[in-house]
């Protein structure tokens, strides 16, 4: 099985995950990550025991990172309303 390193800490496994980028040594998704952020999480709340214990604040912050990388790549079409 391949395994892609896309950040010193996410990568793609075509089997795991279905593909989607994760936590190394994990089979937690960035998107997951991200989401809890987007809902207003804490980097505590996240690495907390009531959620994933197994993160670091490094591993967050990677999550972050990537997602930045990506949007940074992307062509970005805006629809003028009006």
């Amino acid at each position: 099985m391949a395994e892609y390193k896309l950040h010193d800490r996410i990568v793609i496994s075509p089997d795991v995950c279905h593909g989607k980028p994760r936590i190394r040594g994990t089979r937690i998704m960035v998107y997951q990550v991200l989401d809890m952020l987007a809902e207003g999480a804490s980097i505590e709340t996240i690495t907390s025991e009531d959620y994933f214990p197994d993160l670091t604040v490094e591993d967050v912050l990677a999550c972050v990172g990537y997602a930045s990388r990506v949007i940074q790549n992307e062509d970005i079409v805006v629809e003028v309303m009006g």
